[in-house]
């Protein structure tokens, strides 16, 4: 079963399955943001940024498109098998990738295809484009930041936009990310903050508590977001 969903004609048919998917929450959902005042500047402005949400936010996540396609754009996707159907279907939604995913100790063929992503992200941010990124991919653990954004923005000095994402009614998939599969025609909401920066001295014990800050931050947003739409997890009503 795992070679046949990761066989190229499989990946096609699963990126179009889910930018269809995308789209029609997209359109059909009640939308409303708060706080997409803080976006404004950096809209109106040449300067690159970060855009921040969870991993299981992924199929809702069309909802920000018309905010950041202002601007040039890429998201950050994993080059797995698993990430080649996601990648797809953004581009089918105009938000190319950039294939980047933590390297393990020993694998230099992965350790320099990180590099190589990771300069790719810089130029894209200081060339005044918008870098999606969520944080807790492409494995998680769920809503726990890995510092390879601030490790960007703090090299371009580039602000940092977080992103809480909710829609109700909504199921969840049992995958390591609970990924919230929002009905068609219910109501959505994104919940903004920002700019957030990284200072241009933060060392490695710095960015961790950042980290965890900005972890705590983004799920409060979230949280906040399911709030507006009435939207209850079910786990967390136990």
């Amino acid at each position: 079963m795992k070679q046949l969903l990761r066989h190229p004609a499989t990946q096609v048919a699963l990126g179009w399955i889910l930018h269809a998917y995308m789209v029609l929450i997209r359109r059909t959902v009640r939308w409303r943001h708060e706080n997409i005042e803080c976006v404004d500047g950096v809209l109106a402005s040449g300067e690159g940024a970060l855009a921040l949400c969870w991993h299981g936010r992924i199929p809702v996540a069309l909802a920000v498109a018309k905010v950041w396609w202002k601007k040039p754009r890429a998201c950050l996707v994993s080059p797995s098998g698993d990430g080649e159907f996601f990648a797809q279907a953004m581009a089918h939604a105009r938000f190319p990738s950039i294939r980047a995913s933590s390297a393990k100790k020993g694998d230099s063929a992965k350790a320099r295809a990180v590099v190589a992503a990771f300069r790719e992200s810089m130029k894209l941010v200081g060339d005044g484009g918008v870098l999606i990124v969520t944080p807790d991919g492409p494995r998680g653990p769920n809503e726990v930041m890995a510092p390879g954004a601030a490790q960007i923005a703090k090299r371009t000095g580039a602000p940092v936009f977080m992103m809480g994402i909710a829609v109700s009614p909504a199921a969840r998939a049992g995958s390591w990310d609970r990924a919230m599969i929002g009905c068609p025609f219910g109501k959505g909401a994104v919940v903004w903050d920002g700019p957030l920066h990284v200072p241009p001295d933060a060392d490695d014990g710095a960015i961790d508590a950042l980290m965890v800050d900005w972890s705590a931050r983004l799920s409060r947003l979230t949280r906040r977001a399911e709030t507006l739409v009435g939207y209850v997890d079910p786990q967390a009503a136990r």
